[in-house]
């Protein structure tokens, strides 16, 4: 009788042993999904940064673009280029073509 209750005690070893192991390869596994996942996440993070920098520097060259085309400098350069004008002290030489 003790031999029959030696080879159940060995059977549930066994059992809870597979249980651990198919656990442990079960976690690794999740563990290894998360880590690549971590990665991605970084990469996708690094680029976002990268984005954000491009913008905040074309926010910049807007906002200093405003503040030209308000300025006196921009209605002279317009007026020059598009309307053809100049000061009356001012001679325009034009090429032939």
């Amino acid at each position: 009788m003790r031999r029959h209750g030696k080879n159940n005690n060995r059977a549930g070893k066994i059992c809870i042993s597979m249980i651990l192991l198919a656990f442990m390869v079960v976690m690794s596994i999740q563990t290894a999904r998360i880590y690549h996942k971590n990665l991605e996440y970084m990469e996708k993070q690094a680029e976002l940064e990268a984005e954000l920098e491009s913008e905040l520097a074309r926010k910049n060259e807007l906002e200093n673009y405003a503040g030209y085309t308000m300025s006196q400098q921009y209605v002279e350069d317009i007026a020059r280029s598009k309307l053809g004008l100049a000061y009356g002290n001012e001679i325009i030489f034009k090429e032939k073509k």
